[in-house]
Parts: C-alpha cells; sequence; structure tokens
C-alpha cells in the first residue's frame, strides 16, 4: 500500500480510506494508494509553509540549482525502477516509459542550471532615483497532475516551481501516482527538507478541490480537461490566486502537396499513437491538399495497419488506454463515427496475447471528418486521427482554427514563405515546421491559446509564471 508523501515522511489519509490501483494492461489491481481528504491537504499546506518560512527561503539560488541537479542525479540513477513503475500504473510501452524518465531526469539538470539565472532589471527613471526590479517567489504553489504524462509533468511543473524558490503540494491523479511517489522520497535522499516537495493521492472533487481552494496555496498549476480547469479558475478567483493551465487540444497537422512524405509520414503516425493517443498535444487532426490526399491517405492507411497494440511490458507500437471509463469514451466516438457515415480508411491490431480485461483500442484512421463533427471539435483521448482535405491555404488556415482550442500545430510544406505565413496565421501556443513536438524539448515554452489554457510551463518562460515582479525604488537625491 502506498502513503502519501509529507514532510519527507509516509503518512496515511486521515480517511483511513484507500483506492485500488489497476493495471491497464490486464484491468487488474496491484496495489492501493490513500483516499485523502482536505484534512491531508491542511497537513500537507502547514509542512509547505514551516519549510518556506523556517528553512526553504534561506537557500541561496546557487544552492537550489545543486538540489535540483542531484535529484536529476538521483532520478537518472534509478531510472530503470522508475520506468517499471510508470509502465505498470499507466500501461506504456517500455520505449515510453524509459523516454519519460529520461525526460523528468532532462526537467531537473535544465531547472538546476536555471536557478541562479533568473534575474530582475534595474530601470532608468528620474534623477535622484534608482529603480530596481526583483523577481519572487509565489511561496507555496499547488500541482495538480494528470495521469498521461505523470513524470514529464511534474518535472515541468515542480521543477520549474523550486527553481524559482517556491514549495510544493502535488496532486496526481488517482490512476497514476505511484512514480510521483516514488520521486518525492528520492528528493529527500538529495538533501531536500523537509516540506519542499508534499504529495497528497486522492480523488479530483475531493483533494483536488480542497487543494485549489486552500487559501494557504499561492499559485496553482493544473493539467486536465476544460471543463475542469474553468472550475479551478473560478475557485482561485475568489481568492485572486494566480493559475497556470494546460487544458489540451485537437492539434491539426497540416500537409500541403510539396510537402516531403517520406519524413512527414512517420511523424503523423506516431502524433497520435504516442501514449496511445492520450497526449494533449496529440496530432489528432489531419488536414491534407486535396491533390495529394488520396495517396497521402493510401500510405498512411498501409502504416496504420502495421500497428500493433498489446501489454505494456510487450513494447509494442500501442499499449492499453488508462483505465475502462477511458476506453468507452473511445469507444462512444467511433460509435458516433459509424452512425454520421464516416469512412474508416484503416485500423491496427490488437495481439492475441492482451488480456481480454485489458483497456485496448485500435489506432484508427477515419477520412472525409465534417469540420463542425464532434471527433474534429473534441479531444478524443485516444488513437484515433481524423483526415479531411483542404483547397488552398486559406481554406487550411479556416480549418486549422475551427476548433475551440490552440496547443500545437504542425506544418508540412518545402515552401519557406508559406511555412511563415502558416505559422503566424495558425492560433496555437506551439507550431511545428517539418516536424511535429522536436523530440520533446523541455527547453521550449509549452501552452496554449482559446481553451487549451495561458500561461506557460517548460524552458526559461515557465520561471516567469512561478514569480513575482517587484519594482523597487530608491530616492536618493
Amino acid at each position: 500500500m502506498q502513503l502519501n508523501y509529507i514532510a519527507n515522511a509516509s503518512v496515511r489519509s486521515a480517511s483511513g480510506k484507500t483506492i485500488p490501483v489497476i493495471d491497464p494492461s490486464d484491468g487488474q489491481p496491484f496495489d492501493e494508494i490513500q483516499r485523502s481528504n482536505a484534512q491531508d491537504i491542511n497537513h500537507a499546506v502547514q509542512a509547505a509553509h514551516d519549510c518556506l518560512d523556517k528553512v526553504w527561503h534561506k537557500v541561496s539560488a546557487a544552492e537550489r540549482g545543486r538540489l535540483l541537479m542531484a535529484l536529476s542525479r538521483k532520478i537518472a540513477e534509478h531510472a530503470d525502477e522508475l520506468a517499471a513503475i510508470e509502465q505498470r500504473d499507466c500501461g506504456k510501452p517500455t520505449k515510453q516509459a524509459k523516454a519519460d524518465a529520461a525526460a523528468l531526469v532532462r526537467y531537473f539538470e535544465f531547472y538546476a542550471g536555471a536557478c541562479d539565472k533568473l534575474h530582475g532589471e534595474t530601470l532608468p527613471y528620474l534623477d535622484g532615483y534608482s529603480v530596481m526590479t526583483w523577481r519572487e517567489p509565489h511561496g507555496v504553489t499547488g500541482h495538480i497532475i494528470p495521469w498521461n504524462y505523470p513524470m514529464q509533468i511534474f518535472g515541468r511543473s515542480v521543477g520549474g516551481a523550486l527553481a524559482a524558490g517556491n514549495v510544493c503540494v502535488v496532486k496526481p491523479a488517482e490512476d497514476a501516482c505511484l512514480s510521483l511517489i516514488r520521486v518525492a522520497q528520492l528528493a529527500a535522499e538529495a538533501g531536500f527538507p523537509a516540506g519542499a516537495i508534499n504529495i497528497v493521492t486522492g480523488y479530483g472533487h475531493e483533494v483536488g478541490d480542497a487543494l485549489a481552494r486552500h487559501p494557504g496555496i499561492h499559485h496553482i498549476s493544473f493539467t486536465g480537461s476544460p471543463t475542469v480547469g474553468t472550475l479551478i479558475q473560478q475557485v482561485a478567483a475568489e481568492r485572486h490566486c494566480p493559475v497556470t493551465l494546460e487544458l489540451g487540444g485537437k492539434s491539426p497537422q497540416i500537409v500541403f502537396a510539396d510537402a516531403d512524405l517520406e519524413q512527414a509520414i512517420p511523424a503523423l503516425v506516431n502524433a497520435i499513437v504516442q501514449n496511445a493517443g492520450q497526449t494533449c498535444s496529440a496530432g489528432s487532426r489531419l488536414l491534407v491538399d486535396d491533390t495529394i490526399y488520396e495517396p497521402l491517405l493510401a500510405r498512411l492507411g498501409q502504416a496504420f495497419e502495421k500497428l500493433r497494440v498489446g501489454p505494456a511490458t510487450m513494447d509494442l507500437d500501442v499499449g492499453p488506454l488508462i483505465r475502462q471509463t477511458q476506453q468507452q469514451r473511445v469507444w462512444d466516438f467511433l460509435s458516433d463515427a459509424q452512425v454520421a457515415g464516416i469512412p474508416r480508411v484503416a485500423q491496427g491490431q490488437i495481439v492475441d496475447k492482451a488480456p481480454d480485461t485489458g483497456f485496448y483500442q485500435a489506432p484508427t484512421l477515419l477520412r472525409d471528418v465534417p469540420v463542425m463533427h464532434r471527433l474534429a471539435q473534441e479531444e478524443v483521448f485516444g488513437p484515433v486521427l481524423c483526415a479531411m482535405s483542404f483547397r488552398d491555404e486559406d481554406h487550411a488556415v479556416e480549418l486549422a482554427n475551427a476548433t475551440q482550442f490552440g496547443l500545437v500545430a504542425g506544418i508540412w510544406t518545402q515552401d519557406g514563405a508559406r511555412q511563415f505565413r502558416m505559422a503566424k496565421r495558425v492560433k496555437s501556443g506551439q507550431v511545428f515546421i517539418n516536424n511535429y513536438g522536436a523530440g520533446g524539448g523541455v527547453e521550449l515554452p509549452f501552452g496554449g491559446v482559446k481553451s487549451s489554457g495561458h500561461g506557460r510551463e517548460k524552458g526559461f518562460e515557465a520561471l516567469y509564471g512561478f514569480t513575482t515582479l517587484k519594482t523597487v525604488a530608491v530616492k536618493h537625491g
């Protein structure tokens, strides 16, 4: 049984209740986590405040960097262990779980180097004055982490917050807690003071709500659905608490006739099947120049038919979805497609060795999806790619911007002028040209526009969101 981790100690929840941990590969429970409540959040927030007031505020930026680097090294030493934990907890194929552990190492390495480089400025002003700005931490930050990439999102969120001088209370998704509990233990081993990183597990409507409402939380970072993001904003607004929100996407991949298809096709496939399509930035809409629509779909169909789905430990192209309700959600979307007469081009295969009790979904390529159909408007969060054609550049922009989301876009063309025209016109927080995702890129600011959220994580830009700016004006005559 897994316990909360508060002030560098394993702690049972106040409720005494637990939640089963389910292996997505076979649908069977294999562990338990704490079903915490507001009392446990109070405990964690108090521990964080004690750390901030008594210890952490005295730690220099350089020393914070050394601690983050020590944690990065600890994670590297335990990368295989963490990957194995993540694999069973989330159903990730081996290569994906190992990539996530490697990304976590890199996040803390990056933010370790950034700690002492977050500077203020001096400002020219009236004669007899010296004016400067200071960047100060918010204090105690709350982090609500989703289940699809717990290690990676912990790294980009908590890593940036700690680097800026904050202390953290973390509520992981109830479906994916185990790796983060272990990382918090490694942080204690690395020398982090008690209360700098606190992990409280439980349901969102109990623990997440309590964290968002707590008056001792000075900033909230949330990754999840637009619906829950709106609720968190509303709750935080009651006490004027700033928030950073990453709320998903319906990201377009825009393929022009002059695109290098040898380069594009593997990226188009990977962008929708990585992590079984359970990725906020998944390239889930395929917009294709009508002059190459048919040949491209034929080639993509062949690629989809080769995809294999199975248990995480088989390390195939695709693992299981996280839980049965997520599997049912994907089935509902595909059922709607069938009712609407949306053609299916191709589908991968679930291997015979996949247990019937696992949460599997074969990658599916659909074509001629109407722009206003829910498949083209809503986040499926599964390995379903929706293709449609466009006439010209203006039509491509119209289709690309025709959703409430604006997280990521991919543009495939050899025309240099078109690359920049499209990058400017597409409403998106990130745009990738002749690539998609840039290999993760922890240095690259990440976040959305419109219903995809606001604020930025990753890169140096994240540190600005995790600090407040203070202006100091000195009159010296």
